[in-house]
């Protein structure tokens, strides 16, 4: 069982307003380029809201970010060692999902790994991400089954499949099943 790490709220917040600040912007802008409201974003910043998985990718793509790149912790002394005990875990309010951190943070590698527990009957649709046509992802189901639309394509991919698919394009993760689907995100950056 993931413990869910209780001050990841904080550690949002923070890097919420840590890469709004890097990119000049101002509450109103990204607020603007996000769709996400001022004041969901000021309340996210103080960390009196939880974003949804939904909320967040909005605003890593109006940030120009990835949710792997959002979530490392800058502040941690880069390690090429990950332990289990280590990752953080964060559990979307709106959909029950969990998402581990697995890969080391701060190594300057262009590879991300993130471990999803996806609820039965669970649906998520990420937004267009501007600014990620660099970042790719091989979808790996490690048990259940989930449906991947992106683009024109649907995919219902069960144990062991792999789908290889780009991270800009708008895409739905859905889990048909009677139980929990458990898969592993891998995203590279371009070269």
């Amino acid at each position: 069982m993931d413990i869910i790490d209780s001050t990841f709220d904080r550690t949002i917040a923070l890097n919420l307003k840590r890469l709004r600040t890097e990119k000049g912007l101002t509450l109103d802008r990204l607020a603007e380029y996000s769709d996400v409201s001022r004041a969901m974003i000021s309340r996210i910043e103080r960390a009196e809201a939880s974003p949804s998985a939904l909320v967040l990718a909005k605003l890593c793509a109006a940030l120009g970010t990835s949710l792997s790149a959002f979530f490392s912790d800058a502040d941690r002394p880069v390690d090429p060692l990950s332990r289990r005990v280590d990752q953080p875990v964060w559990r979307d309010p709106e959909t029950g999902y969990t998402r581990r951190s697995v890969s080391p943070s701060g190594t300057g590698s262009a590879v991300d790994i993130v471990l999803i527990r996806f609820p039965a009957g669970g649906r998520i649709a990420y937004p267009p991400k501007h600014g990620a046509a660099e970042l790719r992802q091989h979808v790996w189901v490690l048990d259940g089954v989930l449906d991947v639309e992106f683009g024109e394509e649907s995919r219902q991919l069960s144990k062991g499949d792999c789908l290889f698919m780009p991270v800009a394009e708008p895409h739905v993760f859905s889990n048909p099943g009677a139980t929990d689907v458990t898969y592993s995100v891998i995203i590279e950056r371009a070269p």
